[in-house]
This record gives C-alpha cells, sequence and structure tokens, in this order.
C-alpha cells in the first residue's frame, strides 16, 4: 500500500488553537512533572476524533504533519462546505473520499459502528462509551482486529495484545493509522529531544542523600535497598498503577507484559 505524501501546504488558520506551556509546573509554580520545558512553539490542531459529520461525506484536501501527535492527520473538505482535521490512515490520498455513518461502505477512513463491521477487520480509532469520540488505538501506525459481535458487545484486539469488550454501538474508523515508520525513528542528539520539550533527566544515584534514596556513597555506589524508590520514596518498579475502572469487567485478557532488555 502507498505511503502518505505529507502536503508542504500551511495548516488550516481556522482550526489552529494555542495552548499555554507550563514546562510541567502547577498553577502556583511548583513543578510536579519533572524532566519538563522548552520545546518549539506550535499550535494545536483541532481534530475530530469523534466525526461528527455523520452521513455527510468529505473530500481529502491535504495530508498534514502534526507537531503534537506522532501520526499524520488529513484537512477534509464536506459536502456542506466545512472543513475538519481528521486522523490519516495508512494508505490515504489526496482526493479520496471518507464517510461517518452508522453503515457505510468497509473502505479505508469510513467511521462506522462495531456492529456493521465485518469480523477480522482492522480498526482505529475507537469509542469506549458511544457518541465520546475515539480514544483508543490513535498512536502512529497501530490498528485494532475486530474478533466477535456477540450479546451487544464486540470483541477487539488491542495493539497491547489486550482483548477487551466494547459496545457494538461504539462506532470505529476502517484500516491502520498512518506514519508507521515511527517507530524506527531516533533522536540522534540531546538538541532534539529539548526541541520536544524534554529537558535533561538526572540518575538518582548521582545526586546526594538529601536529594534521592539512591544519592550519596563514593564513586559508582549500589542504590543500597532492596528495591528502587522514587525521589519521594516510593517503590518504583512492579507497583500497580492503574486504579480501579468500570470498564476492567469488560476486559477478557490482560496485555502481556513486555520481557526488560
Amino acid at each position: 500500500m502507498a505511503t502518505n505524501t505529507v502536503s508542504k501546504k500551511k495548516p488550516e488558520k481556522s482550526l489552529l488553537v494555542s495552548l499555554n506551556k507550563t514546562g510541567g509546573r502547577n498553577s502556583t509554580g511548583k513543578i510536579t512533572v519533572r524532566h519538563r520545558g522548552g520545546g518549539s512553539r506550535k499550535l494545536y490542531r483541532l481534530v475530530d476524533f469523534g466525526q461528527q459529520k455523520k452521513g455527510v461525506a468529505g473530500e481529502v484536501v491535504a495530508i498534514e504533519y502534526d507537531p503534537n501527535r506522532n501520526a499524520n492527520i488529513i484537512l477534509m473538505q464536506y459536502e456542506s462546505g466545512e472543513k475538519g482535521y481528521l486522523l490519516a490512515p495508512h494508505g490515504i490520498q489526496e482526493g479520496d473520499r471518507i464517510l461517518c455513518d452508522e453503515a457505510a461502505p468497509i473502505n479505508m477512513g469510513n467511521r462506522m459502528k462495531l456492529k456493521n463491521i465485518p469480523q477480522g477487520t482492522q480498526i482505529y480509532n475507537i469509542e469506549l462509551e458511544r457518541d465520546r469520540g475515539g480514544i483508543v488505538v490513535r498512536g502512529a501506525g497501530t490498528s485494532a482486529k475486530l474478533l466477535a459481535i456477540e450479546e451487544k458487545y464486540a470483541t477487539v484486539e488491542l495493539p497491547s495484545s489486550e482483548v477487551r469488550k466494547i459496545s457494538e454501538e461504539c462506532y470505529a474508523s476502517i484500516g491502520t493509522i498512518s506514519n508507521p515508520e515511527h517507530r524506527y525513528k531516533k533522536i540522534g542528539k540531546a538538541g532534539r529531544s529539548r526541541l520536544m520539550g524534554r529537558r535533561p533527566q538526572v540518575r538518582g544515584s548521582a545526586m546526594n542523600p538529601v536529594d534521592h534514596p539512591h544519592g550519596g556513597g563514593e564513586g559508582r555506589s549500589p542504590i543500597g535497598l532492596k528495591h528502587p524508590k522514587t525521589p519521594w520514596g516510593k517503590p518504583a518498579l512492579g507497583v500497580k498503577t492503574r486504579r480501579k475502572k468500570w470498564t476492567d469487567k469488560l476486559i477478557l485478557r490482560r496485555r502481556k507484559k513486555k520481557k526488560r532488555k
């Protein structure tokens, strides 16, 4: 399948908004998220994750780069005259048409309810709650697989290998997210990381005891603890941080843990 050719046109002004940078600080100016700050100036693109223009076909005017995400986006021109941004599926071309409706042709980029999608289809930008917009499978090169539909629920295998049930009334788009080569990109140098808004990280073992539980000692000392800890003394590895969510009961198979290298 052909790769997406990114257009060199300027982004649509009516779909741009500015975001205030915080540098990882809260409203009082204290750093609550470390290692964030700086970065290139950029405007946020208003991407329609729910495709609110239901029943109205649109034409792909341009495939654009989005500095706020790792996938490309497409600029749509709808029959009503309005314009909007959508996540770009892999292989989409300028001039292609996309439709969002309860039932639509099984074409790349089209969006419809899960109950109307054939089993085994690759899908992306999936809703977990009806009419709330897609919130899962939105990263570059990712897609989920629709396994089955039964008892008002669709069984979907996510890119993480997790298998979960989702209401058949939720919407999903056909295809795979664009820019699959993103996983092979390397930062290359520290300066590029700074342009992405990431500040340098310092190892806890290189700090003083007053700054980190791993700090202190002569030379390259071990951390001196049974388990690694955060700067605030809490366990850093192997501790569950996920809060109990109402969707937990819909998970049929947890994702497989990746082995550490």
